[in-house]
């Protein structure tokens, strides 16, 4: 059998699919992966093509039956949480369709095979669900800072006008320790509700080079933190360009960064990774180029009481922290039409942004 892979009119309809397509001759060789199965599997087409795919993946007993069933009596299959592992190692779950090809559709192709990731299927459910609380949230949030507003610029006149009357009584300068605390907690908040109803500044989009973005956060970080912490480079450099508003960007990955630097206290690692993605889906849309933008961490990890909720305007694991950072991280991050994710246990802590390079 030729080593080399099918003409590209042949299956190129399939490089468009989020789900994995591999399509398998009599002797079960590879004679085609699209750019999803690419991604999914970790190898690339000009490795893979012409080769067992036993020697690709190791395929669980329930879908080798599946492929012996398909040749011998041209059944179909489908199949949910079927296992196969990757050359790394690394087992995936997933859902599979086993389909027989007809001799007049492909010469030579006797089965296509469609993986779809259950992570993958999980990760979207769950991204449409915390885009819809955070919406509500965010719009509570001003709701209750408008409330609150008013409020506030009464107690704060009152405690002025209270400190006025105090000053001819002798023991002024004690009650007015008094009243400066709620002056001045009068003004905390304000400031607080003041950020919470300030509206975002319009994007101001323009051809960026993401790794100038991290080198910016990089030195802010090293500066503000002198002590031990150390900030690791792990860059793809061939990269393209991204077309974005680099004010907001430098925000978006700075207050991750700081919030990790702060949750260790200024001591430890952390580790600026940049990976292309081809073929992937964000916030509902294709792109045939991304990028992903890993901040890593060896820190403590994010409690699991807040786990759910670090992203929702006001929540925060560090005592006297404002829980407003990941929350304009995630607006900025949504503003370029990608995503923010992340995956965290003790010792690792990964924040994982996703942004389009190519046009949906």
């Amino acid at each position: 059998m030729e080593n080399a892979a099918l003409p590209v009119s042949t299956f190129a309809a399939f490089d468009l699919l989020a789900s994995t397509v591999l399509v398998l001759d009599e002797a079960r060789r590879l004679r085609y992966i699209n750019a999803a199965g690419e991604n999914l599997l970790a190898v690339s087409s000009r490795f893979a093509v012409g080769k067992p795919l036993a020697s690709i993946c190791a395929c669980s007993a329930t879908l080798q039956a599946a492929l012996d069933n398909g040749l011998a009596n041209n059944w179909g299959y489908t199949g949910q949480n079927v296992e196969a592992r990757r050359l790394d190692g690394e087992v995936l779950h997933l859902n599979c369709t086993v389909t027989p090809l007809r001799p007049e559709v492909a010469a030579g192709m006797r089965l296509l095979l469609e993986f779809q990731p259950i992570e993958h299927h999980l990760a979207v459910t769950r991204e449409e669900r915390l885009i819809e609380q955070q919406q509500a949230n965010r719009e509570l949030i001003r709701n209750l800072a408008h409330e609150i507003k008013n409020p506030l610029g009464g107690l704060r006149g009152a405690a002025q006008l209270l400190e006025h009357e105090l000053a001819g009584l002798p023991n002024a300068p004690s009650l007015k320790e008094y009243t400066q605390v709620i002056i001045k907690e009068a003004d905390r908040l304000q400031d607080l509700m003041q950020r919470l109803l300030t509206p975002q500044r319009p994007m101001l989009p323009a051809t960026v080079n993401i790794h100038e973005i991290l080198e910016r956060v990089r030195s802010l970080l090293t500066a503000e933190f002198s002590g031990s912490l150390q900030v690791r480079r792990d860059y793809d450099t061939s990269l393209p360009e991204l077309f974005g508003d680099r004010e907001q960007l430098i925000q978006a990955v700075l207050n991750i960064a700081r919030n990790a630097a702060q949750a260790m206290e200024g001591c430890g690692c952390i580790v600026l990774r940049t990976r292309a993605l081809r073929q992937v889906t964000l916030a509902k849309k294709r792109y045939r180029l991304a990028m992903e933008i890993r901040v890593i961490d060896n820190g403590p990890g994010i409690p699991d009481e807040i786990r759910e909720r670090m992203f929702y305007p006001l929540v925060s694991g560090r005592e006297g922290g404002s829980g407003l950072g990941l929350t304009i991280a995630q607006n900025f991050i949504q503003h370029h039409h990608g995503t923010i994710d992340c995956t965290s246990q003790p010792g690792e802590t990964a924040f994982i942004l996703r942004l389009p390079i190519e046009e949906a």
